[in-house]
C-alpha cells in the first residue's frame, strides 16, 4: 500500500466501511452479541441488525473506531504513515496533514500503537544477541545513567528484534528477559562484558558455553562473527527516531513506543503490513484517553 493507492481507494468513508467489514468478517456478517449469522441491513444508517437477538451493530461497533468522531479516510492515511515511517510520525506531524488538533494526533498516534504488542512469543533460537542501553537525560546530569530509563535489546541474527522497558540492568533482571525470550537451544547468545551477564545466563539455567561475550570495555567491538552490531544498530535507529522524530518520550510512555519500533522493524518486509494493522485495530480493545493520560502506577 502506497500514498496514491489509498487516496483512490479509501478516500470515502464508505470505501472505508467495507474494507473493514471484508477484514472483521470475511465469512459473512455475524452478530457480536450472539453470534448470530442472519443480518439485515440497514442502509441509511450505515447499520446491522441482527434477525435473531434483534441488536442494532455497526462494522465499527466493539472496535478502536466505536467512539471515534475522526473520519475513517484520516484513520486509515494515519496508519498508513505510522507503519511506513521508519523513524516514526509524531503527533506534531501527524496534526499538520490530517488538519486535526494536537491532541486529536497525540490520542490517535497511542491509539494505533497500542495495537501493536507483541503477544505472546517464541523463544528465539540461532544466534542471538543482547544489550542494552540507556534513553533520556538532559544537560548536565546527561551522562548519569542513574536519570536514564534502561531498554533491554534482543535480536536474532537475520531475524526477530525485541525490546523491553526495563527497571534495572541487574543480573536478575536480564535473567527474567533471558528466560521468557531466548530458546536454551539457540546455538549462541553474545552479549557485551557487562558484569550481570554470566550470572543472569547462570540463573536462567542456560549452558555458559553457549554464551559469547565481546570486550567492549577493552574497546573490541567485532572478534570474527562475535558482536552485538546486530542489536546496536536497533538501538541506533530508535535513538534517531527520539531525536529526529519524537524528540522527547516520557518514561511511562517508553514502552508504547518501543513495541511500535520493534513491530514495524520486524514488519519491514510485509507486504501486507497496512491490512495487518487495520486488523489488529478491528480486534485490539479500545485504550481510553482517560486511562492514557492517568497517573502510572
Amino acid at each position: 500500500m502506497d500514498m496514491g493507492k489509498l487516496m483512490v481507494d479509501f478516500d470515502t468513508e464508505a470505501e472505508c466501511r467495507a474494507y473493514l467489514e471484508e477484514l472483521r468478517w470475511p465469512d459473512g456478517i455475524v452478530c457480536p452479541r450472539c453470534q448470530g449469522k442472519t443480518i439485515s441491513r440497514i442502509k441509511k444508517r450505515d447499520q446491522f441488525d441482527c434477525d435473531s437477538c434483534r441488536y442494532q451493530f455497526s462494522v465499527m461497533s466493539g472496535t478502536i473506531f466505536h467512539d471515534s468522531h475522526l473520519p475513517l479516510p484520516k484513520w486509515f492515511v494515519a496508519v498508513l504513515l505510522i507503519c511506513e515511517s521508519r523513524k516514526g510520525m509524531s503527533a506534531n506531524q501527524l496534526k499538520r496533514i490530517l488538519g486535526v488538533s494536537y491532541k486529536t494526533a497525540w490520542y490517535l498516534c497511542h491509539r494505533i500503537r497500542a495495537t501493536m504488542q507483541a503477544g505472546q512469543q517464541k523463544p528465539l533460537t540461532g544466534t542471538v544477541e543482547m544489550d542494552e542501553t540507556y534513553i533520556g537525560g538532559k544537560g548536565p546530569m546527561a551522562h548519569n545513567k542513574s536519570r536514564k530509563e534502561i531498554v533491554i535489546g534482543i535480536r536474532k541474527r537475520g531475524g526477530e528484534l525485541r525490546f523491553f522497558h526495563a527497571a534495572d540492568a541487574k543480573a536478575g533482571t536480564l535473567s527474567k528477559y533471558i528466560r521468557e525470550n531466548i530458546s536454551r537451544y539457540a546455538n549462541v547468545i553474545i552479549t557485551d562484558d557487562w558484569g550481570g551477564y554470566p550470572k543472569a545466563f547462570m540463573e536462567a539455567g542456560f549452558n555458559k558455553r553457549k554464551h559469547k561475550t565481546i570486550q567492549h570495555t577493552s574497546h573490541v567491538y567485532v572478534q570474527g562473527n562475535i558482536h552485538t552490531n546486530t542489536v546496536e544498530s536497533a538501538f541506533s535507529l530508535f535513538k534517531r527516531g527520539i531525536v529526529g522524530t519524537w524528540h522527547k518520550i516520557s518514561a511511562k510512555h517508553l514502552e508504547a513506543y518501543l513495541d511500535e519500533m520493534t513491530f514495524r522493524f520486524n514488519n519491514r518486509k510485509n507486504p501486507f503490513l497496512f491490512r495487518d494493522t487495520i486488523r489488529r485495530l478491528i480486534i485490539s480493545p479500545n485504550l481510553e484517553y482517560k486511562k492514557l493520560i492517568a497517573d502510572a502506577a
